[in-house]
């Protein structure tokens, strides 16, 4: 019954904002825009979902727990407050119609609570950058564009050498070409869970590769931070948060969401069963808690 008084609620919540009896400030671009302000500029970015916000309300994730200095700080990212570092969210201020059935009643659910935060933290000078860039697939309705732009993400790390910074069940590219069009590859390996209380640790490992690497981000809110850390020491980077997840199901042409493999495989002797030793032999750093 819950359930289905706050499903009511939402559509009517939402069907306010869509009739124009409310407005919401908040400005997003394109998927398709997204991906080309990510190739042809040296931009780097950070990006929003439904876990940040419902951190900003102050509650915790199952992989993070919820702290003030994590609640503020992601506040003043929200805000968009850096030119060249963009700001990422999800398109879901309009006609939710792109999105698969389950998805629009997710978001209208999400906003029901969450869009008093996006209107109060979000820039209203700004227009955002998309977060579904990393939700391309699964979500969508529509597939037939799905293929170009996944063509087109892995074209923004074309030729350049790439230092991705993941957990250590994440494997992004393992097992798949998504990070093949790169120059190198090389991984820092960070916690899991609770990566926030790792940042600077991890921030020092970072810094001791050259400018000239595009860092690749996939650690869940500890990326926030660590991106712009990184970004304010001169370094380009990008949160790609679950996108490997995505362009595996892409692959698969997954009709539900579907346990990935390799994500339940943990520690060297268990990637080497695995024939991850490409894998095992990029790595770098590893920072634990």
């Amino acid at each position: 019954m819950k359930r289905f008084v706050k499903d009511i609620l939402a559509q009517l919540d939402y069907s306010l904002y869509r009739a124009g009896i409310r407005s919401c400030p908040v400005k997003v671009h394109t998927i398709e825009e997204t991906i080309e302000e990510l190739i042809h500029t040296d931009k780097s970015m950070v990006r929003f979902g439904d876990g940040e916000i419902t951190m900003i309300r102050g509650r915790s994730l199952s992989f993070q727990q919820t702290e003030e200095e994590i609640t503020e700080g992601l506040k003043r990212l929200l805000s968009y407050q850096h030119e060249n570092m963009i700001v990422g969210i999800p398109e879901i201020f309009g006609d939710l119609s792109i999105y698969r059935k389950e998805s629009r009643q997710f978001w209208k659910d999400h906003l029901l609570f969450g869009r008093k935060v996006y209107e109060k933290y979000c820039n209203p000078a700004r227009v955002y950058y998309n977060s579904y860039i990393t939700r391309f697939y699964y979500p969508i309705e529509d597939k037939s564009r799905c293929g170009a732009w996944i063509e087109r993400i892995r074209q923004i790390w074309k030729d350049k050498d790439v230092v991705v910074v993941e957990g250590e069940r994440t494997h992004n590219g393992v097992g798949n070409d998504l990070l093949d069009t790169a120059g190198s590859v090389e991984r820092i390996i960070g916690p899991s869970e609770q990566a926030f209380c790792k940042v600077d640790e991890m921030l020092e490992c970072c810094k001791e590769y050259s400018k000239d690497r595009l860092f690749l981000l996939s650690l869940g809110i500890a990326a926030k931070f660590l991106a712009e850390k990184l970004f304010l020491e001169g370094y380009r980077v990008i949160d790609i948060g679950n996108l490997d997840m995505e362009y595996e199901w892409y692959l698969r042409r997954a009709k539900s969401k579907e346990a990935i493999e390799k994500h339940a495989v943990i520690g060297e002797e268990a990637n080497r069963k695995a024939g991850y030793d490409a894998y095992l032999a990029q790595i770098r750093k590893r920072v634990v808690i």
